[in-house]
């Protein structure tokens, strides 16, 4: 079949947005022989006429439209990014009348409200590359769809349960080239090439959304199958790779291993990666080093011992500083991030906080006040408790919470404190 995949992240949030998840698909979708183009749409100011043009084109048989980001999780001025994805559908259907099929990150976490908001025809939760096949194999044979994992239907409250990928050994890894199709040149300073290693993040913070994606299991690529793909995008030129595993460091003996190769693979890259602040020994960091690290994301969230528990984190204070220390130790470059506001918190906790995160004198502090509510999570429960939300909110517009106590202390607090300290962002 022809087969169009098109990342609809038209926002240039953080860094530029280059389509991991669709690489996955476009490879397995090329192994399984279907014709097979990828659409980047971020950033791209004529996006919609850039569509147009690659229909007419390619005439697909079947669009798959990744749906990256819902909201930019901004409580003080949220923005719905869905609009855009919306546009991006309706002009699929003027030009086309190929099945429209969503998945991404962002769908995965509402997968039925989004797919009727967007007026898609089908949409699938979760870890596509099997499912999708599946779905293409029963359009191809003209059959109705059903008892795909992870598959839902436009209108309908017909899915059927993600399945998750056991052994990824044998997942087909993004082809060399699929980045191409982007915008964004190799000179550029904000181009780093995402990298996942792992799937699935067994921690449970009670905000996070992760598992809706990826599930709580963590399942490893082979080190030597990441290190062969890293060589194949640094004769391409690529040298800046951002490893994207939720929690890089677990477990620890992997996360050395696939050090130690990339170091003895010689390729003379350089990244970056999110460390959660627990299990992290100076072996390993000494590796990180050695193969290439210059910046990490140190997910600490919070200063207060009380409201890491209360976020349901392994780690303490006293083990965010050491491993802070040992980076810095190595020349390892540090973004420190606090989500203040969540339950129980307090003008003391906040103090606290703040006080913390400034103890630990790293190059860059990201502040959000207010924390964005994720369905099925703990967050989203104690709200539901507490009458700030209704069971049957669906959450696909931004919801927040934040203490009422602190609603108007808060912001102007983080406000005043960050404008005192240039590496801080609030």
């Amino acid at each position: 079949m022809k087969v169009l995949l098109i990342s609809a992240s038209t926002e240039t949030l953080n860094m530029p947005v280059l389509p991991l998840g669709l690489g996955y698909i476009a490879a397995a979708a090329k192994v399984s022989g279907h014709d097979t183009k990828l659409l980047n749409l971020s950033d791209k100011k004529d996006s919609l006429s850039l569509l147009k043009r690659r229909l007419f084109d390619f005439y697909p048989n079947v669009i798959g439209i990744s749906v990256r980001n819902i909201d930019d999780q901004n409580m003080g001025r949220p923005r719905f990014l869905l609009d855009p994805v919306k546009n991006i559908i309706s002009e699929c259907r003027k030009h086309s009348d190929a099945t429209i099929v969503l998945g991404g990150a962002g769908y995965s976490i509402f997968p039925q409200a989004a797919l009727d908001y967007l007026g898609a025809d089908m949409g699938i939760q979760g870890e596509g590359e099997a499912a999708f096949l599946e779905l293409l194999h029963m359009l191809n044979e003209k059959k109705e769809p059903a008892g795909i994992p992870g598959l839902y239907f436009a209108g309908q409250q017909i899915h059927y349960k993600p399945k998750r990928i056991k052994r990824l050994a044998d997942n087909p890894l993004p082809l060399s080239n699929i980045h191409f199709w982007t915008n964004f040149t190799l000179d550029d300073e904000r181009l780093w090439l995402p990298v996942q290693t792992r799937r699935g993040c067994p921690m449970n913070c009670s905000y996070c959304s992760t598992a809706l994606i990826e599930g709580n299991t963590i399942r490893k690529y082979p080190p030597e199958k990441i290190i062969d793909m890293i060589s194949q995008y640094s004769v391409l030129g690529f040298d800046r790779f951002f490893f994207v595993d939720n929690t890089f460091n677990l477990p620890p003996s992997y996360a050395k291993s696939l050090c130690v190769q990339l170091h003895d693979a010689d390729l003379n890259v350089t990244w970056r990666c999110i460390l959660y602040p627990w299990k992290v020994n100076e072996e390993l960091v000494k590796w990180m080093a050695k193969a290439g690290c210059k910046e990490v994301a140190l997910g600490c969230e919070s200063g207060c011992e009380r409201i890491l528990r209360t976020m349901n984190k392994r780690f303490n204070l006293k083990e965010v500083k050491r491993i802070s220390q040992i980076l810095k130790d190595y020349g390892i470059r540090q973004t420190g991030f606090l989500l203040l506001g969540g339950p129980g918190e307090t003008k003391e906790s906040v103090k606290e906080s703040l006080l913390f995160a400034d103890s630990l004198d790293i190059e860059t502090v990201k502040v959000t006040v207010g924390i964005r509510i994720y369905p099925h999570t703990a967050l989203a429960r104690t709200a539901v408790r507490q009458g700030l939300i209704s069971a049957d909110d669906d959450l696909l517009y931004p919801r927040f919470y934040l203490n009422k106590k602190l609603e108007k202390w808060l912001p102007e607090t983080a406000k005043s404190w960050s404008a005192d300290r240039p590496n801080w962002i609030s």
